[in-house]
């Protein structure tokens, strides 16, 4: 007896796949065969995805909400579409887009319009994927010349930093002692050193 699978893909952690499930379980998917990514659509190198491809088999069908789900490279779906509908032989049920339903049309015209609606929509799916990419671009732009600072704020150095570095240097408190009193990484802490130092330093000369 063949398997009945499905595929959610989210882009972020922060991303809701509630839509998605819904849609999977009203076509009759059970939870143990749904499997979950929560990851960008640029390529497949997906955990899960990867898990769920190495156990389907011949006459399994796969659904999915929607074909920028599966994924957002126009070259990357084709080639996936194919090597699960041919090479692996499953079939594939868009769930929004009825055309995408491998099992109906199976000869040379539903063939051939299966392949056209899969060419356009994986198109558009990369098409917005790029389109995400250069608005995010245009909103970091827009803020760096408001001011607005990304990264991890810099960790401030304490009044007593001076004081903490030669207790640590005469070799009274260790190093992890010296971290937690300065509320830093071992990385920013040797960094903060280095100034502190060319700082006396240029005082000096």
């Amino acid at each position: 007896m063949n398997d009945v699978y499905g595929y959610v893909r989210v882009s972020s952690i922060e991303q809701n796949e509630d839509r998605q499930m819904i849609a999977l379980k009203k076509a009759g998917v059970t939870d143990s065969h749904i499997f979950m990514d929560k990851q960008s659509g640029k390529d497949f190198h997906r955990v899960n995805y990867e898990k769920l491809v190495s156990i389907l088999q011949k006459g399994d069908l796969l659904y999915i909400m929607s074909i920028d789900r599966l994924g957002r490279n126009y070259a990357e779906i084709q080639n996936q579409w194919r090597m699960l509908t041919k090479e692996i032989g499953i079939d594939i049920c868009v769930i929004d887009m009825p055309l995408l339903d491998t099992r109906n049309g199976k000869d040379l015209m539903g063939t051939f319009i299966a392949d056209l609606v899969l060419q356009i929509l994986s198109f558009v799916a990369e098409n917005e994927r790029e389109n995400i990419r250069k608005r995010q671009e245009q909103g970091i732009a827009a803020a760096k010349k408001r001011g607005v600072r990304f990264g991890r704020p810099e960790s401030k150095v304490p009044d007593n930093f001076k004081s903490i570095v030669k207790a640590w240097e005469r070799g009274n408190i260790k190093i992890d002692e010296v971290l937690e009193k300065c509320q830093m990484s071992k990385s920013t802490f040797y960094r903060r050193l280095r100034e502190m130092r060319l700082k006396q330093r240029d005082k000096s000369v």
